[in-house]
């Protein structure tokens, strides 16, 4: 009997491991000869150049002081390092030699050329989303690019994780269900449904600012709650958003279309370069689109009625006496801070950000206050002409806790950080640059 049950399990076994290998297996596309750039028409190419912007591709497969596009960028998950790969047309370690079927295929299915499935460190999981008319776009702006040799870096993600094939039980488990091209929803209007179709799909916004689980999959019950990533806190972009005043439709396109809003505070890090060389090359139209999606998942309507209370307190708590604390905190930001971002009037002014309005102080995570304090944003961050000075070099560890601790009380109505000291020491080690 016990032998008779053995064997069972092992036919299971054996039944399941084929039929898991039938449904992972993908078989190579034929390589082409790289197609000659006169061969696509300028519109298609101009408009490709939008969509690259749109998903922001260059941040991702442009490694520091490398040519566009030709990858090499590390990028480290919780599983190890991944390196972006080469995007440029070259023939033998970029994609010239991919016919559109296989520039399709990667894109909406995770699966290379050669029939490898790809990580997902690569966001397949929302480029699947992406038309045909765009991805023909795409196609024609890549294989338009200037042709770079440069072959990406090993990962160093460890056996078994490395196997390609075993990629496919990640899909199985977190990608299949949803994949497929964005249905319109019929529900909501035209510009509602294009900002829609840009964030969920192109512009992968999910892809940092929702949490993800022990495997790296977006928790999708959470889409857009705010997200650790980078050692950065990427803020909620749904209700959970804990900015004081609402971001309505103007407040957000502001942000994106010119790197701050004055209710809010300002772009920096990566989240500038989404602002400054991605987004920057979409029509106001796409980017409007985009504004009035999270304006609507995020609830501004239901909150303008108290928006007017909320600037009142934020302004009143702005101008309070910081020279009557007795605080290092307090010292801290009058001797560092309060010159610049004192606002005296109803109003803030946008060269003078208000904290008592930003999610640097508002949020659940100090980190990006902790990231602007030590590094500041710097020319071509922010609002252009704005710059703020990093004070690494002259504000200690407990320095840098100390403001935090008291910006967080006074500016807020949220719970006090904890372990601001080891933070900072933690973070000042990390490289500058992403969402604020």
């Amino acid at each position: 009997m016990a032998k008779r049950i053995l064997l069972v399990l092992i036919a299971l076994i054996v039944i399941g491991a084929v039929g898991f290998f039938a449904l992972a297996w993908k078989p190579a596309i034929a390589p082409v000869d790289p197609p000659p750039a006169a061969g696509f028409a300028a519109a298609l190419v101009a408009r490709g150049e939008q969509l690259a912007g749109a998903g922001n591709c260059a941040s991702c497969h442009t490694a520091p002081g490398g040519a566009a596009y030709a990858g090499g960028l590390a990028m480290e998950t919780g599983f190890g390092t991944v390196y972006s790969t080469n995007i440029t047309p070259d023939a033998d370690t970029g994609i010239g030699r991919w016919s559109r079927e296989a520039f399709v295929r990667a894109m909406r299915e995770g699966v290379a050329r050669d029939g490898s499935h790809l990580l997902p460190a690569f966001p397949y999981d929302h480029f699947t989303k992406v038309r045909d008319e765009d991805l023909d776009a795409l196609y024609a702006y890549f294989m338009t690019r200037a042709a770079v040799s440069a072959e990406a870096p090993a990962n160093t993600i460890p056996f078994p994780l490395n196997i390609r094939l075993l990629q496919a039980g990640w899909k199985l488990l977190f990608f299949d269900l949803h994949k497929g091209v964005y249905e319109a929803r019929a529900d909501k209007g035209e510009e509602w449904n294009r900002g829609a179709y840009l964030a969920e799909g192109l512009g992968h916004c999910g892809a940092c600012h929702t949490p993800r689980n022990s495997l790296g999959a977006e928790k999708r019950h959470l889409a857009y709650a705010g997200a650790s990533i980078k050692a950065w806190w990427a803020p909620a972009l749904n209700a959970a958003s804990t900015s004081p005043m609402p971001w309505t439709q103007d407040d957000l396109y502001a942000y994106l279309r010119t790197g701050g809003s004055t209710l809010h505070g300002v772009a920096a890090g990566t989240m500038s370069d989404v602002v400054h060389a991605g987004l920057a090359k979409l029509p106001d139209e796409d980017v409007r689109a985009v504004a009035l999606y999270f304006a609507d998942l995020n609830g501004s309507a239901a909150r303008t009625a108290a928006s007017a209370e909320a600037l009142t307190q934020a302004m009143a708590r702005s101008r309070a006496d910081a020279s009557e604390e007795i605080d290092a905190g307090a010292a801290l930001y009058r001797a560092a801070c309060a010159s610049c971002h004192y606002n005296g009037g109803a109003q803030p002014l946008a060269p003078r950000p208000e904290l008592a309005l930003s999610s640097t102080v508002t949020g659940p995570d100090p980190s990006n206050f902790i990231h602007i304090v030590l590094h500041g944003i710097g020319d071509g961050e922010g609002l252009p002409g704005l710059y703020m000075p990093g004070f690494a070099a002259s504000l200690s560890d407990a320095d840098i806790a100390n403001l935090a601790a008291y910006l967080r009380r006074s500016r807020s109505d949220q719970p006090a950080w904890n372990a601001l000291p080891s933070t900072v020491a933690k973070l000042r080690t990390q490289p500058a640059g992403a969402e604020q």
